[in-house]
């Protein structure tokens, strides 16, 4: 939308809210002309019946209860109107105080200036990084601003724990038990690690091929743990300005420094993590500089405390060594492709409240699935149900399940996509 037309839409916007105020003391002044006729009417009433005189009385005294409710109608018009009437400001960052009176100020463009501090304005408001309002015109500093986050960190905060659970997950008893003792175990009972004199991990790396669960897990801890779950895919915190992309880590951890204990799941770690190689482009020097922050934030300066940091990915060969050291993900949890019990287990959860006819043996579905993942084994589900739908059958069939098979096999050939074994070792 242009600046014209949102000059046109405040514009009238005005005109609407001055008309009703206008309106309303039109109203106010109606109103104080029949309270003069009233007490006119009352004066002129000695004679009259005391009958009368009451109904009169009660009629005024409506009359003022009236009047006073248009009145805080139309302050509370000229208030709104006021607030539309406010010229817009500039947004500015303090980079010095030099007086009670003076700040340097650099504003969105990178200018930097010395200007004057409005007199509604506290001085003790106004620091080094301090966000301030400046007026359009002059210039002068007219509020102090709150620290802002951007929106992407924001909304990276689970307000709505997932469903999943511990027992929604099949075939990776070990691998959350891993997770669980390294996650949940140092926010519930951290004297737990002091009684012993050792620090908790601060890191997780699940690692293996796609659908085995990884993400799935996430979702487990976070409903678990009794604490502040962010998440954040690696894909967003790639920025296409200098600077950005570091900035989106350092509030992410800030923000998890708010709302400690927290926990802070990054999916597709690969996409900022990949190794530091000699490019000259100006995206692959972003990308690193992002990279670096998350390395400085993981283990710089200021320590992790009830902060705990899991990662996903299926292309651990290409992380930076950095990532991989200990101090920052300290922990590394292979998550493989399910083995026949395992199967078993995923298929029970997933056929748990299907309709099923004599003979579908989830056993035998489990001894032909070799070489399935967790994602593959639900798709098969979901396609035996779909075929059972479509051949109007009341229940799922053996012949509905060996046609979801097939499709299944046919899918995995065309993708290929069995991945080689080194980028989950």
């Amino acid at each position: 939308m242009s600046s014209t037309e949102n000059e046109d839409k405040l514009s009238s916007t005005n005109v609407v809210r001055r008309d009703d105020v206008d309106a309303l003391e039109q109203e106010l002044e109606s109103l104080r002309e029949d309270i003069k006729i009233l007490k006119g009417q009352i004066r002129s009433m000695e004679y009259t019946s005391n009958l009368e005189r009451e109904a009169y009385k009660r009629e005024l005294s409506s009359v003022y209860d009236e009047l006073n409710m248009v009145r805080r109608e139309r302050n509370l018009l000229k208030k709104q109107l006021d607030e539309v009437m406010k010229p817009p400001m500039l947004v500015g960052e303090v980079m010095e105080v030099l007086s009670p009176s003076e700040v340097i100020i650099r504003n969105g463009t990178g200018q930097t200036f010395i200007t004057t501090i409005s007199n509604d304005v506290e001085p003790s408001e106004l620091h080094v990084g301090a966000r301030v309002g400046l007026d359009r015109n002059n210039l002068v500093i007219m509020r102090a601003l709150t620290k802002g986050k951007d929106p992407i960190i924001m909304g990276s905060e689970l307000l709505e724990r997932p469903k999943v659970s511990y027992d929604d997950i099949g075939g990776l008893d070990p691998e959350l038990e891993e997770l669980r003792e390294t996650v949940e175990l140092p926010l519930r009972n951290p004297g737990v690690f002091k009684r012993i004199g050792i620090t908790p991990p601060s890191g997780i790396l699940l690692v293996g091929p796609p659908g085995t669960g990884k993400t799935l897990m996430a979702k487990a801890v976070a409903n678990s743990a009794n604490c502040t779950f962010i998440r954040m895919v690696g894909s967003e915190l790639v920025q296409k300005f200098i600077g950005e992309g570091g900035r989106l880590v350092r509030e992410l951890f800030q923000l998890a420094r708010e709302k400690k204990p927290c926990i802070i799941f990054i999916d597709e770690l690969d996409a900022i993590g990949a190794k530091r190689l000699g490019m000259d482009t100006t995206g692959d020097r972003e990308v690193q500089r992002t990279l670096m922050q998350l390395l400085a934030e993981m283990d710089g300066f200021h320590p992790l405390e009830e902060i705990g940091v899991i990662a996903a990915t299926n292309r651990k060969d290409i992380l930076d060594e950095a990532l991989l050291r200990p101090g920052r993900f300290d922990r590394i949890i292979t998550v493989p492709l399910p083995d026949e019990k395992g199967r078993e287990m995923i298929l029970s959860i997933h056929m748990k409240g299907m309709k099923l006819a004599k003979g579908v043996d989830v056993r035998d579905i489990a001894g032909r699935t070799d070489e399935f993942s967790g994602a593959d084994l639900k798709s098969l589900v979901t396609e035996a149900g779909m075929f059972a739908i479509r051949r109007k059958h009341r229940a799922v069939r053996p012949e509905d399940v060996e046609s979801a098979l097939e499709k299944i096999r046919k899918r995995k050939d065309m993708k290929g996509s069995e991945a080689p074994s080194q980028m989950f070792s």
